[in-house]
């Protein structure tokens, strides 16, 4: 990243069409706690899962446009696995700072695996997308995957978050297909960055041994890898402020103000896309 590529401050928005992506910013925020971030959830269209692909890479393009026009970014990650999967090559083509994208961890299930039964727990339409399956044959061919398409988990993210108590028997629901097969994946794939804010609620009603892996710390890790030390220098003791940006307000959106600011994100704000 050559200096005529970001502006003088290097922000990095963090995008999802909910609030999954914190799990990500946390993970990218603990890796580099003196960046200023913006976090922008398009929840007019939430949630991404359920919508048609169009549509979904009109509003990541509109809504970082919106981002960017008030903000100059230096980076964009699209924290969600279903706007990854279809916007990253709109996206680049759009805009010229570094768009990162979130991929699900089948490489690292398939090395921990060692029954050799992997679950790839995520959205409906990640499921269907043909670039999971891409990835399944690329690096998980010697391997039982069995894909799990939920929008029920999207659901409960979103309600945990708001600060409601989780329902374990509708969770228990959307699980049982694993819970009941013989054997039981021993590797289950967080493909949702909204699923990894369920993950205390998934490790226990996993039988004994499972392993959760989600991507978070590997986008962390790309993320660093795409700045120089200078321009990370450039962030230490900069007065910029975090941010959070929702497309749609109303008296459930306002029921998150205070998760962003506990996130460190400063004040929920309505952005026009």
């Amino acid at each position: 990243m050559t200096s005529d590529e970001h502006p003088l401050i290097p922000r990095v928005l963090i995008f999802d069409s909910g609030v999954g992506g914190l799990s990500v910013y946390q993970e990218i925020r603990q890796l580099l706690p003196d960046l200023p971030y913006i976090y922008a959830f398009d929840n007019a269209c939430f949630p991404y899962g359920e919508q048609p692909q169009e549509l979904i890479v009109e509003r990541v393009l509109r809504t970082v446009a919106a981002v960017h026009q008030r903000h100059p970014l230096c980076m964009a990650v699209i924290a969600c696995n279903t706007a990854s999967t279809i916007s990253l090559p709109a996206l680049r083509k759009t805009f010229s700072f570094p768009i990162v994208g979130v991929v699900p961890a089948i490489k690292p299930a398939a090395a921990a695996t060692r029954n050799g039964v992997v679950g790839l727990l995520a959205t409906r339409a990640t499921v269907k997308r043909p670039y999971t399956h891409t990835l399944i044959k690329q690096f998980a061919s010697t391997c039982d995957v069995r894909l799990l398409g939920s929008a029920e988990l999207v659901q409960l993210a979103e309600e945990k978050m708001q600060g409601k108590e989780i329902d374990k028997e509708r969770l228990r629901a959307v699980l049982q297909p694993w819970l009941d097969a013989k054997p039981c994946p021993d590797v289950w794939v967080l493909a949702c960055t909204h699923f990894p804010l369920l993950k205390a609620e998934l490790q226990q009603l996993a039988p004994t041994g499972v392993q959760l892996i989600d991507s978070g710390q590997a986008v962390a890790r790309r993320v660093k890898s795409l700045f120089s030390d200078e321009l990370l220098a450039t962030a230490q003791g900069l007065s910029e402020p975090n941010r959070a940006y929702c497309t749609h307000w109303d008296e459930k959106t306002a029921t998150l103000a205070s998760l962003f600011a506990r996130e460190n994100l400063g004040q929920l704000q309505p952005l026009l896309v």
